[in-house]
Formats: C-alpha cells, structure tokens, sequence
C-alpha cells in the first residue's frame, strides 16, 4: 500500500518546467491534491458535513498548507465547483469536436451535457449545493465563465446558420432562454428517480425544439420585431385605459 500523499502522487506525475521552480510546482500539486480530497468529500457527505481537518487530513497536508491557498470553506467549495465545471465543459469540447453542422452540434452538446448531469460529483456540488453555497450571483459567473460559455458558442452558431439575422441582444435572449432550459434539465434529470428516462424525455423535448425553429427558419417563417411588439403591447394598455 503506497504511503505517499495525494499531494505527492500527484507532483510525481508533473514534468519539470522552465521557468517554473520546484517550490511553485510543489505548491500547484498541493492545492490540486487539496481540491481533489474536496471534491471527494462534499460529493460523497455533503458540504455541511464537510471539515476542513478532514480535507487537510485525506491530503494529507497541514492546515496551513491550506490556509496558504485557500481563505476557508467556502472558497475550497468553490475550486472544487470550477474544477467540476472546467472538467465539463472540456468533455462537451471532446464531443463536439470534428462535427461541423450547427444544428448536429447542438444536440451533441446537448447529449454531453445530459451525461454530465447524471454524474453523482454534478450533482451533488453543482446542481444541488452551489446555489445555496455560493449565492446566485456567484453561482451564475461561475456557470457563464464554463457551460454558459458553450451554450451561447452553440446557439450563435445555429442562429448563423439559419435565415435570421439578428441583432446581438436578440442573440443573447435565445442564448439565455436555451441555456434556461438546460439548466432546468439538468435539475429534472438530477432529481428524477428514473435519470435515463428523464434524460430521454429531456432530449425529445430540447430536439423538437430544434426541429422547429430550424423548420421555420427554413421555410421562411419571419421572426416578429421586438420593438413592433413593444409598441403593441404600449398601444394595448393604452387602448384599455
């Protein structure tokens, strides 16, 4: 049975960099390998169950290893949620790669995606705990910063591929809505007692929409001006006054 610490099995692994002392290597592995205990432990008890001497501990660091990366709990809980959702968003990249329809991507992404939100570490710490851990504020840079970031790439590029041209915030509005959806995805798939039915569900619904707004892109099917709405709906209040 091996005696080294997380930390050490991980720095073994890393190749000397110019530039980069050992010291500084030495302090990245420690951090990872702190990071990596985390993310093991709020998966599997949750974050209020959750120590600091126990992260300490499964690293097998001292407590002011970690203090030196780290200003508490919270902001462990929060390298443990960015490496998640980094590592996310790296797999929806893997699985878009080397497709080049819009449309098809978008679906693959969409299957990745629903991948990912069966994942227990998903779950747990992004799904279910980060909202009331970090604050929907912080929540949401955190999320625009990795998956959000994916999501608006994916309907720019459908939007681009149809025969609307939109103006910028219109492009935002449909990013936002989809990336809506696939959040409220995430949450019923994550939830459900059945997660393979539910993915199944969820992609039926996301694909028909697809389908659609590219059949009426395709035939034509104009969408209405934002501001003609605005003014109706001006003209109406008016109207029942």
């Amino acid at each position: 049975m091996s005696t080294r610490s997380p930390a050490e099995k991980i720095r073994s692994t890393i190749p000397k960099v110019a530039g980069v002392s050992r010291r500084q290597q030495y302090s990245a592995s420690t951090k990872r390998a702190l990071v990596d205990v985390a993310l093991r432990l709020f998966t599997e008890q949750g974050y209020a169950a959750t120590s600091l001497d126990q992260v300490v501990a499964g690293a097998r660091v001292t407590k002011g290893a970690l203090y030196h990366h780290f200003s508490g709990k919270q902001a462990v809980f929060e390298a443990a949620f960015e490496k998640i959702e980094t590592d996310a968003s790296a797999r929806i990249r893997k699985a878009l790669k080397g497709s080049k329809d819009p449309w098809e991507k978008a679906l693959i992404g969409l299957r990745a995606f629903l991948e990912i939100v069966q994942d227990p570490a998903y779950q747990r710490v992004v799904i279910q705990e980060g909202p009331a851990i970090l604050g929907y504020e912080r929540f949401r840079e955190q999320e625009e910063r990795s998956s959000y970031g994916l999501v608006q790439d994916m309907v720019r590029d459908v939007l681009a591929d149809s025969t609307y041209d939109l103006s910028d915030e219109m492009l935002e509005t449909f990013s936002r809505i989809f990336f809506g959806a696939m959040s409220a995805a995430g949450e019923s798939v994550s939830s459900s007692a059945n997660p393979k039915a539910a993915v199944a569900q969820v992609e039926t619904a996301i694909a028909f929409i697809l389908t659609g707004l590219r059949t009426l892109a395709d035939n034509g099917v104009e969408l209405p001006d934002p501001e003609d709405l605005l003014t109706e709906r001006i003209r109406d209040n008016a109207e029942a006054d």
